[in-house]
């Protein structure tokens, strides 16, 4: 756990009371089996030490990380305060990816833009309050009326196997997907189809590096064409800072959906080298919208929820040979 130096605590301190909000400690939980520990910890020194937090950039929050190799299922954390008299009020929690790229890949400028812009822990924060709500909403719905597809998904990845992707993509993976796949790494499927619109499943980590090197491959192989053709005919099927993350479904890797790592922006790819297109979503947003769809279906723009026995399917891709078993989702 880093801290600047400190001063000589008095005798005459006294402990103040620490408050942790029961969204953290939700977040605290999905985070890791030990990230419910580390924050304890934290929260003991807090109350003995409370100005061992260095301002942020976020006016009035203290911040301090968390050693994540101090703790066994615990990523780094970056951990954000409020220093009132007499009290402290944890205001956020969000994990902190230390891995760097191990080597350069083909689209070098696009990909140092998105490595070096500077880290937000204010923005940070949201965005993991964002991504854990989203998910825990469609996971709970899951497992109250799809028990089968709830099943269905893995458990979280650790932090050192995202860490390993990213060291084999060469990319340093952004924070909502660090955090989603902290909560989970991947969806099995029920019956071909996964829980996402459309049927579509998350991919798993080892699905998203073969991808990801299948596309970067293609990439290169039509570099090979693109030095003799002219600009406006270059044919460009993947960047570097293109991470896939959903998948056709659990064992169709045909096509799905990116997370431009530049942008922000998720897109669609294809094995067939179709032009990407832009969804237009975050991936805070796409996970947002999948739960209201579920929450609300009566407003469903995209796609209609429903059930085949214990398994959630989605209107815009049922097997016509049990599409009059499949019971609407009503709410």
């Amino acid at each position: 756990m880093s801290r600047p130096a400190l001063q000589p605590i008095s005798k005459e301190h006294q402990a103040v009371d620490v408050e942790i909000p029961p969204y953290v400690r939700d977040t605290a939980v999905q985070l890791g089996a030990g990230v419910p520990y580390a924050l304890k910890v934290l929260v003991g020194q807090l109350a003995d030490d409370p100005d061992m937090g260095r301002p942020s950039n976020l006016p009035g929050i203290l911040t301090v990380t968390v050693d994540g190799d101090l703790f066994e299922d615990c990523p780094a954390l970056a951990i954000g305060y409020i220093r009132e008299p007499g009290r402290i009020e944890i205001r956020y929690l969000n994990p902190i990816s230390f891995a760097e790229p191990t080597e350069p890949a083909a689209d070098a400028q696009d990909q140092e833009q998105a490595r070096d812009q500077p880290a937000d822990p204010a923005t940070d924060a949201v965005t993991v309050r964002q991504v854990a709500d989203a998910w825990q909403r469609i996971t709970g719905w899951l497992r109250y009326n799809a028990p089968d597809s709830y099943a269905a998904l893995s458990a979280g990845a650790s932090p050192t196997a995202i860490a390993a992707l990213e060291g084999d993509l060469g990319i340093r993976i952004p924070v909502e997907l660090h955090v989603l796949w902290l909560l989970t790494a991947g969806d099995d499927g029920v019956n071909g189809g996964g829980c996402l619109p459309g049927n579509w499943a998350l991919m798993a980590l080892d699905a998203v590096a073969a991808t990801y090197r299948l596309k970067m491959d293609s990439q290169a192989h039509q570099d090979t064409f693109n030095t003799d053709r002219p600009e406006e005919e270059r044919i460009t099927v993947w960047k570097a800072t293109w991470i896939p993350v959903v998948a056709l479904g659990p064992a169709d890797g045909t096509s799905g959906l990116y997370l431009d790592t530049a942008t922000g922006y998720l897109g669609r790819w294809s094995r067939y080298n179709e032009a990407p297109g832009e969804e237009l979503d975050t991936l805070v947003t796409y996970l947002e919208e999948a739960a209201d769809m579920l929450e609300a279906p009566a407003l469903a723009t995209r796609d209609k929820p429903g059930l085949f026995g214990g398994v959630l399917v989605w209107g815009s891709n049922i097997d016509h040979a049990r599409e009059d078993r499949w019971q609407p989702w009503t709410g």
